[in-house]
């Protein structure tokens, strides 16, 4: 079997925690299963930005390509606007590497809290899948008139028929995978935004007509922010644009227990370029370094890659032992209402995938 070769971005601040934690568990695997991994790590982020004015080096994104996948920590930094973290390091690669999908999958799993009142475990599991590469984040725009009182901002959301179609024909062949009974739920706002999401609705309507069986609903997105929260287990397979999907997802998170168990795969489905995994909470600078932050989102990201490298059984292990982890709760972080280590919550795992 050829080595995967995955290319390691720790990022900034407590992704470097995080990613170590991930990396034991992927060793355990490979170990086990006898796969075969090739890691290459890169220092790029904030501290190289801080160092070389640039979050990674100008061929990064060419030294990217030769990789099966990339597995990011996170980035951010105090001394540096989110716009330049973002639009120097996140944006290109999933724009270079067209992964259109941004796959967030989101389970009350037993053990863990919903802020909601009397959601049940399992009661909530809501996978979204939101478009990656235009949208609202698309690149386009700028400002005149800058630093002086008549500044003038303009963002333009880019919305095409190639972009809306493809990106919802993936949630409508993960829908048919999953035996969905509930309906595929579009999420726009084009009572207000009558260009760019019309095309969007139009792109459902066409692409929903090619599965019957499914069954399918629209929704606007202040209605689905709602829905989120008075019935979540309505909800099954969500598809919106990148802001929309972007928001939900995290209230997602949310609603299932917390941001620290949410991981997600921005997926090249056709699988002819690398597709990147990460854990969605941020940097968190104020914890960072301290040994407490909670690694089960990156190491559910790394079982995210798995499945996506075709290790669909050594991906389902991890994800078990991570509820096992879960369900027992001996060895938590802070944030869900433990006091173990960064390190302990990881070696917890490694326990755990000895009886899974």
């Amino acid at each position: 079997m050829s080595k995967k070769r995955i290319a390691i971005i720790r990022g900034d601040g407590i992704g470097v925690e995080v990613i170590e934690e991930g990396l034991k568990v992927l060793c355990a695997v490979e170990d086990r299963a006898r796969l075969g991994f090739e890691f290459t790590e890169f220092p790029w982020g904030s501290d190289y930005y801080l160092d070389h004015g640039a979050m990674m080096p100008t061929d990064a994104l060419d030294t990217l390509a030769g990789f099966d996948a990339i597995y990011l920590g996170a980035v951010g930094h105090p001394e540096i606007h989110d716009h330049v973290t973002l639009n120097e390091l996140l944006l290109p690669i999933r724009r270079r590497f067209d992964q259109y999908v941004c796959l967030r999958p989101n389970t009350l799993f037993p053990g863990m809290d919903s802020p909601l009142k009397n959601a049940a475990p399992w009661d909530i599991d809501i996978t979204i899948v939101r478009e990656n590469t235009e949208g609202e984040y698309a690149d386009v725009g700028g400002i005149q008139f800058k630093n002086q009182p008549n500044e003038i901002g303009v963002q333009t959301g880019v919305f095409t028929r190639r972009g809306c179609e493809r990106v919802i024909r993936y949630a409508f062949e993960l829908a048919r995978k999953r035996g969905s009974q509930k309906p595929v739920a579009s999420i726009t706002k084009s009572n207000a935004q009558g260009y760019g999401m019309v095309v969007w609705d139009c792109a459902f309507e066409r692409v929903a007509a090619d599965y019957p069986e499914l069954p399918t609903m629209s929704l606007l997105v202040d209605a689905a922010a709602m829905e989120f929260v008075r019935r979540p287990e309505a909800f099954d397979l969500v598809v919106a644009s990148n802001l929309f999907g972007d928001i939900l997802s995290d209230m997602a998170a949310i609603i299932t227990g917390s941001i620290g168990l949410a991981a997600s795969g921005n997926i090249n489905p056709d699988g002819e370029q690398p597709s990147m995994f990460e854990p969605v909470h941020g940097s968190a600078p104020d914890i960072a370094g301290k040994g407490v932050a909670n690694p089960l989102a990156a190491i559910l990201a790394a079982a995210m890659m798995l499945e996506h490298l075709g290790q669909a059984a050594e991906a389902e292990a991890i994800q078990k032992a991570v509820l096992l982890v879960i369900e027992r709760r001996e060895m938590l972080s802070s944030d869900m209402g433990g006091t173990a280590t960064t390190q302990q919550v990881g070696d917890a795992v490694l326990s755990a995938l000895g009886s899974v």
